[in-house]
């Protein structure tokens, strides 16, 4: 070490006994560890920086449509769910599509249904991305005895990620179990492509498009009633209640309450769908970034991106109260769908339509509290519905003499004309 010393001093050009020496000996110390120091700092900050960009482009590049909103990531629900004795959704880990359909066959053997069962005659009810839909018969039982069932086939040209994906859904339904006021899976044909799901057929359809027809002036159509009175609104909302109660107790939400998200029958028997954000938390724990949802139908956390809850399920329950009683009309017919949030932050809700009463306004209201905490809880809010549907009148029907034009509905609602199409494409 004093050799070194010695060296460096004889490097200096300065003698053994010159104190200054010692001053600039230390100057390399001064200067280049503080010099490394801040190189390292700019090279983190660089990176952070390219990171920050990428990260902006990627969401330049996957826009929504006009009146969409991406939907954040909710809270982690996987360890709440496990501590509450939930079974948990396992994705499947094969790394190929034959290796996968052999796992979810054995996985999902009790849902299998023979493909013989099902009748070569299909009714084509929509066309999606990921494959069609249709409307055919299995024969069951003994003597077999049809049934309609809608069959949502997965296109044989599927990459392993969508063969994944669409197993994964019906691993998710299988989950859920049976609940009346939720469509049921009614079987699967997993043992080789195309995939099929199969699905109870609910008829007539999709309640934005009955209360649509409950604007025509008739009072039957095919045998089946096309009238809707107040009491009967209570008797639909209290079962799209009962649904989200049994989602909420395995520790989901549904996050897109709407009138074209509910299927209903003859009898009025309400049954939930588009199930897509409570799959997405029940197999990753969050909701895909790419997700989009309708703004209007949003509640104010909802639009500020901070995480999704039930409560955000209650405000979108007052919007279909609001639906039902106006036979169908977009909410907020006179605010811009991108201008929703201002709309709201203003505190304005919207006004009491001249078809609904003041109980029922009242129950709206309660729903659309800007604070999610002073919103009532899903069973306070079925007791006031059946407070409520005691003294609702069911004699009076419901009229709207407006017939609905679809492009115009899109464009005011801030929804695809498509996503109109038929519910069971969003299953």
């Amino acid at each position: 070490m004093g050799e070194e010393r010695r060296m460096t001093r004889m490097l200096l050009e300065c003698s053994l006994s010159d104190k200054l020496c010692i001053i600039q000996e230390q100057q390399y110390e001064i200067i280049i560890i503080p010099a490394l120091l801040v190189g390292i700092f700019l090279i983190l900050l660089a990176v952070i920086l390219w990171l920050f960009i990428r990260e902006q482009r990627a969401q330049q590049r996957s826009p929504g449509p006009r009146g969409i909103a991406h939907v954040p990531p909710s809270r982690d629900l996987r360890w709440e769910e496990a501590g509450h004795g939930g079974n948990m959704f396992v994705p499947l880990k094969e790394t190929s599509v034959e290796s996968l359909l052999q796992t979810s066959t054995r996985a999902l053997a009790k849902l299998q249904v023979p493909r013989e069962q099902l009748s070569e005659v299909l009714e084509q009810i929509h066309n999606g991305s990921c494959g069609a839909i249709y409307r055919t018969k299995i024969y069951t039982g003994d003597p077999a005895k049809p049934k309609s069932v809608v069959v949502k086939a997965l296109k044989e040209s599927a990459g392993f990620q969508e063969v994944q994906d669409f197993l994964g859904r019906i691993q998710f339904y299988q989950y859920l179990g049976k609940h009346k006021n939720l469509v049921q899976l009614e079987g699967c044909c997993t043992e080789g492509l195309p995939l099929y799901m199969v699905l109870e057929d609910v008829a007539p359809g999709d309640l934005l498009s009955f209360l649509w027809i409950c604007r025509r002036d008739v009072m039957t159509m095919d045998g089946l009633p096309y009238d809707l009175t107040e009491k009967q609104i209570y008797h639909i909302g209290k079962q799209v209640l009962l649904a989200l109660e049994f989602l909420h107790d395995k520790h989901l939400f549904h996050g897109d309450v709407a009138a074209r998200n509910v299927l209903i029958q003859a009898d009025l028997t309400a049954k939930l769908c588009g199930l897509g954000l409570a799959y997405e938390v029940h197999s990753r724990g969050a909701i895909s970034s790419t997700r989009v949802v309708p703004l209007k139908w949003l509640a104010p956390e909802r639009l500020l991106l901070t995480p999704a809850s039930i409560k955000g399920d209650i405000w979108s329950f007052g919007i279909l109260l609001y639906e039902m009683v106006t036979l169908g009309a977009p909410p907020y017919p006179e605010v811009p769908p991108t201008s929703i949030l201002q709309h709201l932050q203003r505190r304005k809700i919207m006004k009491r339509p001249s078809s609904c009463t003041h109980t029922m306004y009242g129950l709206m209201k309660s729903c659309w509290r800007w604070s999610a905490g002073s919103r009532p809880s899903l069973r306070e809010l079925h007791s006031r519905l059946e407070t409520a549907a005691r003294t609702a009148n069911d004699k009076a029907v419901l009229q709207v003499p407006e017939l609905v034009v679809p492009e115009l509905y899109a464009a005011v609602a801030g929804v695809s004309v498509h996503s109109l199409s038929y519910s069971y494409s969003i299953l």
